[in-house]
């Protein structure tokens, strides 16, 4: 895969190939510019912490031309004024075109935090083939996928790190990139980091990018 990727904090991401951009999970705990000048909004769930829907609405009226999120996440957008010519439902196991990438829903639901919480959707994001985005799950891969760079969860109220440490191991990607971190301190970051390189398996690296930091995959 062939582009350049910077992330925001969070889960959001931001991803660029010859001009073009699409912006994922545009959350409360991230920077808004995860969505500057993209074409495309592609949302993994309704958690506060992945969407905020008036950043959507104003990625909108600056140009990007379609939004993508769960099908229990669509009401909320379009009441917040995503036009509905613009607002898509992602459905797992379909495929669609955003921003010159190609993109097929994986997952469906919000990983397990408590039997006492409702679990919301959840659209797991693989672009081109290569990257995937898996929101706040570790979804299944489908037979013949190898991910190139896997956007790695390594800190949530619905996982531990043993968890993330099985499905790098499970998917075993080129390239592990932690997001998902933002409750971490930074002593409990550096805790993660020292960790995971030595937890993943052979043949993948562990590479935290900077906030901001644009990386070329």
């Amino acid at each position: 895969m062939t582009a350049e990727l910077t992330l925001w904090g969070q889960s959001a991401v931001r991803l660029e190939r010859d001009g073009r951009r699409i912006g994922f999970d545009p959350g409360a705990f991230s920077d808004e510019a995860a969505l500057e000048d993209v074409e495309a909004v592609l949302i993994t769930h309704l958690h506060p912490d992945h969407v905020v829907p008036e950043r959507v609405v104003r990625a909108v009226a600056a140009g990007a031309q379609d939004v993508w999120a769960p099908e229990d996440l669509v009401p909320q957008l379009a009441e917040a004024g995503v036009p509905e010519d613009v607002l898509h439902t992602a459905v797992p196991g379909e495929s669609f075109s955003a921003g010159g990438f190609e993109v097929r829903v994986l997952g469906g639901q919000h990983a397990l935090i408590h039997e006492d919480v409702p679990r919301p959707d959840n659209a797991a994001y693989l672009v081109d083939g290569a990257l995937l985005h898996p929101g706040d799950s570790f979804p299944a891969l489908p037979d013949g996928v190898e991910v190139d760079t896997l956007l790695l969860p390594v800190s949530a109220p619905w996982m531990k790190i043993s968890e993330a440490v099985e499905y790098v191991r499970a998917v075993a990607p080129r390239q592990a990139v932690p997001i998902h971190d933002a409750i971490l301190s930074p002593e409990g970051r550096s805790v993660v980091d020292g960790m995971m390189p030595n937890l993943v398996p052979d043949g993948t690296e562990y590479l935290r990018c900077g906030r901001g930091d644009p990386h070329r995959l």
